[in-house]
């Protein structure tokens, strides 16, 4: 980017995101935020009022949804460049988004490590995608395939071995604490029989009642502590390694689950031997209100089993009723996982 000042206009409907995209920008002192919005009908006026050099724009927005805003504003705006940020990571989102003449999209997940250089990007007329959809091919404006070069990054101190892993993110829903640690112990005392290290990230009170329940099931626990097999760690401890302003940075996420990985894959058991993960990380965020911080911080634990020898399960204690009041932010989640279930 030039050092001269380029124009961003920043669009996304939940402000404390919108902040963070609009901080992250500014550590660049070439770009300078000249408008902030959080509706898709607003956005299209404002770049028409103000051209912008670059548009930063969510999918997900009131009054217009942040594609029809985006077609919109090819026509009144052409000059203007256009970054799509978004929780959505389908293919043939991003095929739509990017067959309008975006060069960017970036998973929000990933917009700590990524939106500068996605900015960089764009304002240099280079596509970029997050590196979640790499190995997709996308059409431009134009009709032309266009790839992004870039490689995917490896957590810390562990390999890589896409050829030999499966996906294994379940969720589960249960009735009561009683239902969570039953179900929690039932995936902790397999895991172990089965040879793997078992990560455990969950309140103090359901850690004491894991406990007692798995050595009342004849589990060795002292001992699979002490041969790093069984990691319980604090909830909230865990979530304050890798959280900044209410949201999971990306960049912070993945230092703290590689590290936890590694030391986990060092201590498992056999040649087929695995890593496994329960806790309630994002099950917490959102019984905090954190909605969308709940969700990116599950596609960030879905990246892990995805890329890695990682077996997962994620438990809500969370009733019917609150399913349905919030039904928009229980299928996010859900669509984060291999399987669901409710116990």
């Amino acid at each position: 980017m030039e050092t001269s000042s380029v124009r961003v206009l920043v669009v996304d409907d939940y402000e404390p995101f919108r902040r963070f995209v609009c901080s992250t920008l500014r550590k660049s002192p070439a770009l300078q935020i000249v408008g902030e919005t959080s509706d898709g009908l607003e956005a299209v006026q404002k770049a028409e009022e103000l051209q912008p050099d670059l548009i930063v724009l969510d999918i997900g927005l009131p009054s217009l949804s942040g594609i029809e805003a985006a077609r919109r504003i090819r026509k009144l705006s052409p000059e203007s460049k256009i970054l799509f940020i978004s929780q959505e990571s389908a293919a043939d989102v991003v095929q739509e988004a990017l067959a309008l003449g975006a060069l960017g999209y970036v998973v929000k997940a990933h917009a700590g490590s990524e939106l500068l250089a996605a900015a960089e990007a764009v304002l240099g007329g280079r596509q970029f995608v997050s590196r979640g959809l790499l190995g997709y091919s996308f059409a431009n404006a134009t009709g032309e395939q266009a790839t992004d070069p870039r490689h995917e990054e490896a957590l810390p101190s562990l390999e890589l071995r896409k050829a030999e892993i499966t996906r294994s993110h379940e969720l589960e829903f249960y009735s009561d604490d009683a239902a969570f640690v039953v179900g929690f112990a039932r995936f902790i005392k397999a895991s172990l029989k089965a040879g793997n290290a078992v990560i455990v990230l969950a309140t103090e009170a359901h850690r004491k009642d894991l406990r007692t329940t798995l050595q009342a099931h004849g589990v060795d626990i002292v001992a699979a502590m002490e041969q790093g097999r069984y990691i319980p760690l604090d909830v909230a401890d865990t979530l304050s390694t890798f959280m900044v302003n209410g949201l999971p940075d990306p960049a912070r996420f993945q230092k703290a689950a590689g590290d936890l990985v590694a030391a986990a894959a060092k201590a498992s058991k056999g040649e087929r031997s695995r890593v496994a993960a329960c806790g309630e990380c994002a099950p917490t965020l959102w019984a905090q209100g954190k909605a969308d911080a709940a969700v990116q911080v599950e596609h960030l634990w879905d990246e892990v089993a995805r890329n890695y020898n990682v077996d997962m399960l994620c438990g809500y204690v969370l009733n019917s009723s609150r399913r349905e009041q919030e039904r928009h932010t229980y299928e996010r989640i859900c669509a984060e996982h291999s399987a669901v279930s409710s116990r």
